[in-house]
């Protein structure tokens, strides 16, 4: 079951209003979120990603198209109760404890200020680790601490689904692999996780699928381990250094191929990385190694960013 969906999805901004001139955020862009995966939003600054938040959190508009959560348009305040919000840079006021700010949040969520309420903030300061310090001026927290803190608060209302802008930013490797933990329980219990974060390590470890937005436009979108199996690197090895002639004839088979002194890279796939080894032994060149390499998604998303770009 989809819990976000969204159908030629398009957001245009006014830059002048004299000359009227216009630059489009998201362009056409058609995607869905299933119910208990997390989901990795990626791109880099000024792809849309934040239009996409908010026009999905209906702070802002769409000029074209459809956006749903929980099959209702995004911009229908019924499915509000059911998410939770991690903005990027969040701010508590700094005179509350952690106690507090949760008591604040859930009070503003609708929760009664009850024995359930009181509960909820205990279970929440446990799993963060933060029971210690629920008493604690927030002032006093650590930047690991305040993003585990804004973890709990986008929890207080116990929400379906819930969008995390930057989790894990500037927190140290400890905080990070707590917070990934964190993550990995709520979907275990089923939870919807939209996740906007330039740590792609990080997305790798525990997204199930990503999509990846440059200029507004949706380049690539799939399972984690699908998209980066489909980009291979296939290294062939020779005991002796490869002379000019073959090389030109290895390009003549792979034109994007990487050639050195003694290794050949390619992405062309199994039949062509065949023809490349009988190439070199027709050249009377001994193969020490065939390698393949699989690409991180880091890799990856620098790879399709710079095609896009010189598209």
């Amino acid at each position: 079951m989809a819990v976000i969906e969204t159908n030629q999805l398009s957001k245009e901004y006014n830059t002048s209003r004299i000359t009227n001139q216009k630059v489009r955020a998201l362009n056409n862009f058609t995607f869905d979120v299933n119910q208990g995966e997390i989901f990795g939003l990626l791109g880099p600054n000024g792809a849309g990603k934040t239009t996409l938040i908010k026009i999905l959190l209906a702070i802002t508009f769409p000029t074209s198209g459809t956006a749903k959560v929980f099959g209702l348009d995004s911009r229908n305040y019924k499915w509000k109760n059911k998410v939770g919000y991690l903005p990027e840079n969040h701010k508590f006021p700094n005179y509350l404890s952690g106690e507090q700010v949760l008591s604040y949040y859930g009070k503003l969520s609708g929760m009664k200020h009850d024995e359930t309420l009181k509960k909820k903030i205990s279970e929440l300061l446990e799993v963060m680790g933060l029971t210690q310090w629920r008493k604690t001026k927030i002032k006093k927290y650590s930047k690991g601490m305040m993003q585990k803190l804004g973890l709990a608060q986008s929890m207080i209302n116990d929400p379906d689904l819930i969008f995390l802008d930057e989790p894990t930013d500037g927190v140290d490797p400890i905080g990070r692999k707590e917070i990934r933990d964190i993550l990995i329980g709520m979907k275990e219990k089923g939870k919807t996780i939209f996740l906007n974060s330039h740590l792609l390590s990080e997305v790798e470890m525990i997204c199930d699928r990503v999509a990846i937005l440059n200029k507004g436009d949706l380049i690539k979108e799939g399972n984690v381990d699908d998209l980066t199996r489909a980009e291979e690197i296939y290294i062939v090895e020779t005991i002796e250094p490869i002379d000019i002639e073959t090389k030109g004839k290895i390009l003549g088979l792979d034109t994007n191929a990487g050639i050195g002194e003694n290794e050949v890279h390619s992405e062309a796939g199994i039949e062509k990385l065949n023809r490349i080894i009988d190439t070199l032994r027709a050249s009377n060149l001994k193969i020490k190694t065939v390698t393949q390499k699989t690409n991180t998604l880091e890799e990856l998303f620098i790879n399709v960013i710079k095609k896009d770009n010189v598209s």
